[in-house]
């Protein structure tokens, strides 16, 4: 663990004082400047759950901090195996911190499966506390174990906690009307317990929440409430923890304002709500189930007092078909989805293209190809958004690059969508998605003004004099065309997928007219107002590290760690990648190496090398995972000495 320094005077003196209280009977307090945690254990044993209430409490008491869940991509993958095991790590500190963190300082395994799958990331002197009461040898053989690693000296480098969680769990549970199956479900509440004592987390919080989740079973809410009490109690009174932890609030690390913790999904989905608020626009979703982005329409079909409505459509193509009649009837028309998701999409993609209606596209990447890793996180789509579909089909590209920050790219991918009436696609993924940290809630003046101007009448004269509505008479500035509300009297026009003829909207197959509407589609893309890239640069360095979306957080804290190692380099990460910022060219050519860290095999490297015919290097990755900052920094460092 990192902690922070004291003069040998001071040491001297704590020294004193820790004597001092060892002989009343007091158990020392230690101060860290931060701390990385991982629950680990069966998908059942409720890992999510518990790390979801530590961060809560976390989040409340005032730390930054930043999550990382990582869970089977199975239903129900096989008890006690290896790829059965869920976990959920959470880095929390006093200070402003980028990432989930690379290695674990405590990890909390509930079974020998948890233990042999997180063993590897720990850094020696690790703490480990262990459930014994799941080291049998049947459990042990499952994952491979010839003997007990509790015992065969295989966790000497660790300082290590056994602890029978699920025999204490029962043993403070035995007043309750349970069977022992049912006791032993609150084990999680005990590490529960145990980890907030030794990390001096606020408890009433929880509390709240579990009398809320089991309002309708009040005996099952009192006994996890026990085992949650029980589990702090062992904490203090056990002589195998003699040690707590303090962790004081990040004070210096956020502006002033109201903070809560909030995951990728939730501020999407809260910035698609205030989207369609600002623009005064109902919000429609339709949408079909697939992770890792599922949670968007659950989150949405809570909100109909905001006007917003949800369809679950039977499939992906059903779901974007409704969000597109949607958008023609006039709403701020939404479809949720991951990779798969958008391959079936594409064609109505297109015809969202060809009819130029405001469209969000939302794609939370998972690894591929096919099914692939549904609950793992991967960069992979960028290639699949800008260019997957028949024809000349220009999308604008949005990327959001924290959890927080995909509430204001949800707002951008609005803007850009009703201004220059088009598909938007965003491109989110399960890191994002799933993992949370801080965020400011802004106030109502600091939100964008989206509100649109409906067509409400006749926009062109003929040759004769009269007066007409045409559909594809574009705005000078913008080249959008106007938006006719179905029902709007004198303003019918033809729809469909057949190519349209410029200004009037009615068909064409006229080469000269197919060849101008695919130049004006690209134009209006290439034409949408972005700003520039800002550029991170204090000492004038010769390296650039150029990322996108979700590599923020492990470039910026690699960054951070290679100038306070002295070294030189300059960051930047792109938002906009269609189109992109029009400075990008220049700062491209302004350094001598440029890096783009990917979790694909270089998708964004191929862009930029083409477009701006710079060699641009990749470093890539592609294990379900985010990027490990130390891993990150390793690489720079090379780049910048080679």
């Amino acid at each position: 663990m990192t902690s922070q320094v004291s003069s040998p005077a001071e040491q001297a003196d704590e020294a004193v004082v820790g004597e001092q209280r060892k002989e009343a009977g007091v158990k020392d307090v230690r101060r860290l400047d931060r701390v990385i945690i991982r629950f680990a254990g069966d998908s059942g044993d409720g890992m999510q759950l518990t790390g979801d209430r530590f961060t809560s409490e976390t989040a409340s008491f005032g730390n930054d901090l930043s999550t990382l869940p990582n869970f089977p991509a199975e239903i129900r993958a096989p008890a006690g195996t290896l790829p059965g095991v869920s976990s959920f790590q959470l880095h929390f500190a006093d200070h402003d911190i980028l990432t989930p963190g690379d290695a674990p300082n405590v990890l909390v395994a509930m079974n020998p499966a948890a233990l042999k799958a997180n063993i590897a990331d720990l850094p020696r002197g690790a703490e480990i506390i262990v459930n014994t009461d799941e080291f049998t040898k049947r459990a042990m053989q499952k994952v491979g174990y010839a003997a007990s690693p509790l015992e065969d000296g295989s966790l000497d480098g660790y300082s290590l906690h056994p602890v029978p969680l699920t025999t204490l769990t029962v043993e403070a549970l035995k007043d309750f009307d349970l069977s022992r199956k049912e006791a032993e479900r609150s084990k999680n509440m005990f590490a529960l317990g145990l980890l907030s004592w030794m990390y001096h987390r606020p408890t009433e919080g929880t509390e709240k929440f579990l009398r809320t989740k089991f309002a309708r079973k009040p005996e099952i809410a009192e006994a996890n409430l026990a085992a949650f009490r029980a589990g702090w109690n062992f904490g203090e009174t056990t002589e195998d923890f003699a040690v707590s932890y303090e962790i004081a609030p990040a004070t210096k690390a956020f502006p002033v304002g109201t903070y809560r913790n909030i995951s990728g999904n939730l501020a999407l989905s809260y910035g698609l709500v205030a989207a369609s608020r600002q623009a005064d626009l109902p919000l429609f979703l339709g949408s079909y189930p697939i992770t890792p982005a599922s949670d968007i329409l659950h989150e949405l079909s809570k909100h109909k007092n905001f006007g917003v409505r949800t369809f679950q459509a039977e499939d992906e193509i059903a779901g974007i078909g409704a969000a597109l009649g949607a958008a023609f009837g006039g709403s701020l028309a939404v479809t949720t989805t991951s990779g798969p998701g958008v391959a079936l999409k594409s064609e109505t993609i297109g015809l969202a293209v060809s009819l130029e209606l405001p469209l969000l596209v939302i794609d939370i990447q998972r690894g591929g190809p096919s099914t692939g890793l549904p609950t793992k996180t991967e960069q992979a789509d960028l290639l699949q958004a800008m260019f997957g579909r028949n024809g000349e089909a220009p999308v604008p590209i949005v990327a959001p690059c924290t959890p927080a920050d995909c509430f204001d790219a949800a707002l951008e991918a609005a803007r850009i969508a009703l201004t220059y009436r088009t598909p938007v696609m965003l491109l989110s993924d399960g890191y994002l998605a799933n993992g949370s940290e801080p965020w400011r809630i802004p106030e109502l003046d600091e939100l964008p003004d989206l509100s649109v101007q409906f067509a409400q009448g006749p926009n062109h004269t003929l040759d004769d004099g009269t007066e007409v509505f045409w559909p594809y008479k574009r705005d000078p500035q913008t080249l959008a065309r106007p938006w006719a509300v179905p029902g709007t009297p004198g303003l019918e026009h033809r729809i469909g997928g057949i190519e349209k003829e410029d200004g009037s909207g009615n068909i064409s197959y006229a080469p000269a007219n197919h060849d101008f509407m695919v130049r004006i589609r690209q134009a209006k893309i290439d034409g949408i107002d972005v700003p520039d890239l800002a550029v991170d640069d204090p000492h004038e360095a010769r390296t650039l590290v150029l990322g996108w979306g979700s590599t923020y957080g492990p470039i910026t804290a690699a960054v951070r760690r290679l100038r306070t190692a002295g070294e030189s380099i300059a960051q930047a990460h792109l938002r906009h990648l269609n189109p992109f910022p029009r400075n990008l060219g220049a700062v491209l050519k302004a350094y001598d190496k440029v890096v783009i860290p990917e979790m694909n095999l270089g998708q964004l490297a191929t862009l930029v090398r083409a477009k701006y015919l710079v060699d641009a290097h990749s470093y890539n990755q592609v294990n379900g995972m985010p990027f490990k900052a130390e891993q990150l920094a390793t690489a720079l460092k090379e780049a910048i000495d080679g």
